[in-house]
């Protein structure tokens, strides 16, 4: 986040790819509207985004799927393996449901998925939830991941050996995360305080590697230490 005059109020940096001029201009309305936000840029192809994005280093990005030269998936997986960019978190919004998108964004590198129907509020609240660094699934996106997860005999991959790190707590926490919980809804779960929940949220993703709480998600069901309805 920015501050736009110094001691001034700090405002979340959005920047909009999409290649429809008209989802753009809807999207500009909207998140201007809100003192919080502010669009510091606009796109219409990955390729053109990359370049905005490297120059803007925005909070956060509202990334389209399907678009011509470069796709959504493509832009966000160079956005997540350039370090210079570790402070900008991708949104996914689309109109598509379909699972294998949902697994590839969030494969990419997306702290987020939102499909192109949510409410005008909601949207707004989910930039700032992923600008703070939390992932963001909307209930059906969660619920599509664990029934496709729940389908599958065996774990995709192997468990990293860095799981061994982390202590029963931080399991228990993992789970938690995995099922969709904020800090606070894991705190109000173990009896804790927030900030007790979100260091513990902080040292799994220090122990795994991992860039957000969405690769968490992805993780845990993806190596089978979470099972599905557990």
């Amino acid at each position: 986040m920015s501050d736009d005059e110094p001691g001034g109020p700090t405002t979340t940096t959005v920047v909009l790819v999409d290649d429809q001029d008209l989802m753009r201009s809807g999207l500009r309305t909207l998140i201007d509207s809100d003192p919080e936000l502010t669009v510091v840029g606009e796109a219409g192809t990955g390729v053109e985004a990359l370049d905005i994005i490297r120059h803007q280093r925005p909070d956060v990005v509202l990334m389209d799927i399907r678009m011509p030269v470069m796709d959504g998936i493509e832009a966000t997986r160079r956005i997540a393996a350039d370090h210079d960019l570790d402070r900008t978190h991708v949104v996914v919004l689309t109109t598509f449901e379909r699972d294998e998108y949902i697994h590839d964004a969030l494969r990419a590198g997306a702290a987020g998925f939102l499909l192109k129907d949510t409410q005008p509020t909601a949207l707004l609240d989910a930039i700032k939830v992923v600008a703070r660094g939390d992932a963001l699934l909307s209930p059906q996106v969660t619920r599509r991941l664990i029934e496709d997860y729940a389908s599958r005999p065996e774990p995709v991959v192997k468990v990293p050996e860095e799981m061994d790190m982390l202590t029963p707590r931080e399991r228990e926490v993992l789970g938690l995360v995995a099922r969709g919980m904020s800090n606070e809804e894991i705190a109000n779960e173990l009896y804790v305080s927030p900030l007790t929940a979100k260091t513990h949220v902080s040292r799994i993703l220090y122990k795994l590697h991992a860039r957000d709480r969405a690769q968490l998600v992805m993780l845990a069901y993806e190596s089978g230490m979470v099972v599905p309805g557990s």
